[in-house]
């Protein structure tokens, strides 16, 4: 029986040959956590059933972050125009070392805000004190695939905690939290972290979620000092062997390419082009991944290298960066750079059979985006729209598995202001960069 229906809105939806296109005037019908049918709008209801006006607006799936740090919204805007080696050992991996569990809570809090606030519904992150993340995702009502981070540097004893949090987390929140295992990368942790890794991954049945090649630098030292690639170190090792999703790729080997595209069935990759650009790390041969079937889906990573969480503004510079990097204003059409946020997304993440689509048996994961703001008129073309003229403040209604998060940009699960007050309180404290605070050294 249907209980929910958006009503006569337009909706980003499958054509006949799997394109993404314009459902125009249609209604979403939602039985429990899932979508029961699209159909266009006027077909009277059942009395019984709530109705959510849709009407000049446009339907999407709920928006995937692949790779994100999200309690790293504490340390935003302290590494500015610094280079990547600075970025971590004069700044991220020193501030880190300032959190305590109660921090990461309530940056959570706040970058779960952002992400509802932009349209995200799913997050997979990759950061410290995870049980404190799970509980405020749990809280939210959104969805998470979550990783704590480890080093080789902190022991067996590390690897264990992350393993048994993947453990305690798995099917957590009703469903809503998966979890994997989070080794940082290849020039953090040795071959036997990532074997052992692996045994945890394969024992739990849980995947793996690392950084891999982000940038040429790396995957030359990978090669004169380990005389591999970091993604030869990962198919040596048994990583590509289990669900594996790899942030950034941006230094990737052409005998790389040929290992992904062999390992595809396992292996999904993180593009996150706004940190790219920034750490100036070189972007990922998104075109290259997608011809070879690699499922590539769309991230921020962490807003201390991003200074947001938008994955719109992550979509405007995918489409923007691949033409440029191609000088071909041809690649990736706008219905390509909108599946790459959604379908590519879903499918990087394990998730392609449930997420990612609006179409009946799909998790009722759903953003209705305002089409009535200046900058998006005429409305010609709402795929253009939404590439490239969309903001997150045209976000107005956030709901997952069915549940409404945010209605007319109010929040409904999260105290904003409560929110507010305690990050503001721990600012002084959190941007103290104290001697010796450093977690861990960047090396590649």
């Amino acid at each position: 029986m249907t209980e929910l229906c958006i009503r006569g809105c337009h909706a980003l939806v499958p054509d006949a040959h799997g394109t993404l296109s314009i459902a125009r005037d249609q209604d979403i019908l939602i039985q429990g956590s899932r979508i029961a049918a699209i159909r266009p709008t006027g077909t009277p209801l059942e009395p019984q059933v709530t109705v959510l006006e849709g009407q000049r607006m446009l339907a999407i799936p709920g928006l995937i972050n692949t790779h994100a740090h999200v309690s790293s919204v504490l340390f935003r805007g302290l590494a500015e125009d610094v280079s990547l080696e600075r970025w971590f050992n004069d700044f991220i991996w020193a501030l880190e070392g300032n959190l305590t569990e109660e921090d990461v809570y309530w940056g959570a809090q706040l970058g779960l805000i952002e992400m509802i606030e932009s349209g995200v519904t799913t997050v997979a992150d990759h950061s410290f004190f995870m049980d404190q993340v799970a509980r405020a995702v749990e809280e939210a009502g959104t969805r998470a695939q979550l990783g704590w981070t480890s080093f080789s540097s902190r022991g067996p004893a590390a690897l264990a905690e992350t393993a048994a949090f993947a453990q305690r987390w798995k099917d957590g929140a009703g469903g809503r939290i998966s979890t994997r295992m989070a080794p940082y990368s290849p020039y953090t942790c040795d071959d036997g972290t990532l074997r052992a890794t692996v045994e945890h991954a394969t024992r739990m049945g849980v995947g793996i979620h690392i950084h891999a090649a982000e940038e040429m630098n790396q995957t030359l030292a990978s090669a004169n000092r380990r005389g591999r690639t970091p993604i030869q170190v990962l198919k040596d090792t048994g990583v590509l062997g289990v669900p594996t999703l790899i942030a950034h790729a941006g230094g990737l080997m052409p005998q790389d390419l040929d290992l992904l595209a062999r390992h595809r069935a396992h292996v999904g990759i993180a593009h996150a082009p706004k940190t790219s650009l920034k750490l100036g790390m070189g972007l990922a041969p998104v075109r290259a991944l997608r011809k070879a079937r690699v499922p590539v889906g769309l991230g921020t990573a962490g807003a201390a290298s991003n200074n947001t969480l938008d994955l719109l503004e992550s979509l405007r510079l995918l489409a923007l960066t691949q033409k440029h990097d191609a000088l071909d204003p041809e690649v990736m059409p706008v219905a390509e750079a909108l599946d790459i946020a959604t379908r590519g997304g879903a499918a990087a993440l394990g998730l392609g059979a449930q997420l990612g689509t609006l179409a009946p048996g799909y998790q009722a994961d759903i953003v209705l985006v305002d089409i009535q703001g200046t900058h998006w008129q005429p409305p010609h073309n709402l795929l253009a729209g939404l590439v490239y003229s969309a903001r997150a403040s045209d976000v107005q209604t956030v709901m997952v598995e069915g549940r409404v998060l945010m209605k007319a940009r109010q929040l409904l699960t999260i105290d904003k202001v409560r929110v507010l007050e305690e990050v503001s309180r721990r600012m002084e404290r959190l941007a103290r960069l104290e001697p010796g605070s450093r977690i861990q050294r960047y090396a590649p």
